[in-house]
C-alpha cells in the first residue's frame, strides 16, 4: 500500500483523485468522512469488489481519512493480506499516519509512505536540480538569474504561505480568513476526534505562543511554568500538533545520538505567515524548504538524512545542518539582509570541514568567503532554494 500524509487542506484527495488515479482505468473513491461511505465500510468491508470495471486492469482502491475509523490498522491489514494481488491500495490522510501506528496488528512491511507539503519555492520554481548531483556538490549549480520567476515565487509564499488554497487565490484577506479558522479547525476537529482533551483553551493558548519563539530553542519548563500545566503535559500537545502537522521539529545534531534527546528542539510551522516577525517568519520558510527535501530524500530511498540545528555551549548557533545517517554535510545559516558572514558559521565550517551556506532574504546577493581550505556562499535565499531537489 502506498500511505500519503501531510497537514490539512494541502492537497492530499486532489494529488490522489486528479494525479495518482489518472493512471488506472478502473478506481473507486472512499471517504470516512463521508456518512455514506461510512456506512458501505461498516456493512460490507470488501465494499470494492463491487465496482464496476471497464476493462480487466488492475483497480485503484483510495481510502481516504480512513484512519479516523477505530480499527483502521486491522482493516487495512485484513484487505491487504486478502486481496494485495487483485488491488492498488492508496491510503491518505490529514496528520502523520506514521505515527497513528500504534497498538493492534503491524502494518510492518505492508506499505510505504510519503508525505505531502505546502508548496515550497523548489517545487513551483521546475529547476530543482538531480539528487545525485546535489548531493555531490550542494554548491554548485545554483540558478543565477530567476528573478522573473522566483523572486515573485518567493514574496507571494512570504506572504499567503505554501497551503494550495490561499497561495491560488493570491490575496491576503483571503490567507487572513483562511488562516483564522485554520488551525481551530484542526484543534477542535481533528484533535479532539480522537484524543479526549479537556483542556482545549488552553492548547489553543500554547499553539498562539508558537510564532512569537519561532528560530529559538523552546524551553517547556517556562511555558509549562507560566502556563501553570506539567511539563509532560506541554510535551505531549506540541507532539500533538506535530502530529496533525501543525509544526515540526528539528533537533540539535551531536555527535552522539543518545545526547540529542535531552537538548531543546526548535518549531515551526506549516503556516508560517503567522509569524509576525520578519527575520523569524524567513527562518521558517527555508525550515520547510529543507524540511521537504529531507523528507522526500528519505522516501525515495536516497538516504537517512536529517534536518538539525548545531549549537555549543557558548551558545553559538547555527540554524541548520543537514546530515546522513548523523554525519554532517550542509551548514545553512539564514539572515533577512546581513549578507556579511556570520561567525558561527565560520567557526562551525572550520570544525566539521564541510560546504556551508547563508542564505539572505534580499536580492542580488552573491559571495564567495574563503574559510582555510573552505569557503562559504553567501546566496538570495531563492536562488538557491530553487535547485533544491
Amino acid at each position: 500500500m502506498v500511505f500519503i500524509s501531510g497537514p490539512r487542506q494541502v492537497g492530499k484527495t486532489t494529488f490522489a483523485r486528479e494525479i495518482v488515479a489518472r493512471r488506472f482505468k478502473n478506481k473507486i473513491y472512499f471517504n470516512w468522512d463521508i456518512i455514506e461511505n461510512k456506512r458501505v465500510l461498516l456493512e460490507n468491508p470488501s465494499f470494492f469488489e463491487h465496482i464496476n470495471r471497464i476493462d480487466d486492469s488492475i483497480p485503484l482502491i483510495m481510502l481516504d481519512e480512513i484512519h479516523k475509523y477505530k480499527n483502521w490498522r486491522n482493516y487495512l491489514k485484513g484487505i491487504y493480506d486478502q486481496f494485495c494481488d487483485d488491488y492498488k491500495f492508496l491510503v491518505s490522510g490529514s496528520g502523520r499516519l506514521d505515527l497513528y501506528q500504534r497498538g493492534g496488528d503491524s502494518l510492518a512491511g505492508r506499505y510505504l509512505e510519503f508525505h505531502l507539503f505546502p508548496f515550497t519555492v523548489a517545487e513551483l520554481s521546475g529547476k530543482r536540480r538531480v539528487f545525485g548531483d546535489f548531493i555531490k556538490d550542494p554548491l554548485a549549480h545554483f540558478d543565477l538569474n530567476p528573478r522573473k520567476t522566483t523572486q515573485k515565487l518567493w514574496t507571494q509564499l512570504f506572504e499567503l504561505g505554501g497551503f494550495p488554497e490561499p497561495f491560488i487565490k493570491g490575496k491576503k484577506t483571503f490567507w487572513t480568513k483562511w488562516s483564522q479558522t485554520y488551525a481551530r479547525q484542526i484543534i477542535h476537529d481533528d484533535i479532539r476526534s480522537i484524543i479526549d482533551l479537556k483542556n482545549i483553551d488552553n492548547i489553543e493558548i500554547l499553539f498562539s505562543l508558537i510564532p512569537s519563539k519561532i528560530g529559538s530553542p523552546m524551553s517547556l519548563n517556562n511555558i509549562a511554568q507560566d502556563m501553570q500545566v506539567a511539563f509532560e503535559t506541554i510535551k505531549n500537545w506540541l507532539r500533538l500538533f506535530d502530529l496533525f502537522c501543525l509544526t515540526f521539529q528539528i533537533k540539535p545534531w551531536v555527535n552522539k545520538i543518545s545526547r540529542a534527546i535531552t537538548k531543546e528542539k526548535k518549531n515551526y510551522l506549516f503556516n508560517y505567515p503567522l509569524i509576525q516577525e520578519k527575520s523569524a517568519r524567513f527562518e521558517n520558510m527555508v525550515a520547510l524548504e529543507l524540511f521537504r527535501a529531507v523528507n522526500n530524500w528519505n522516501e525515495h530511498g536516497y538516504g537517512r538524512f536529517t534536518l538539525n540545528y548545531i549549537r555549543n555551549k557558548e551558545k553559538n548557533e547555527v540554524d541548520f545542518l543537514i546530515a546522513d545517517n548523523n554525519r554532517p554535510l550542509l551548514l545553512l545559516e539564514t539572515k533577512l539582509s546581513d549578507d556579511s558572514v556570520a561567525k558561527s558559521l565560520l567557526n562551525f565550517q572550520s570544525v566539521l570541514n564541510i560546504p556551508a551556506l547563508q542564505l539572505v532574504n534580499k536580492e542580488g546577493v552573491l559571495k564567495y568567503i574563503k574559510n582555510g581550505r573552505n569557503r562559504i556562499i553567501i546566496i538570495t535565499a531563492h536562488n538557491w532554494l530553487s535547485s533544491l531537489p
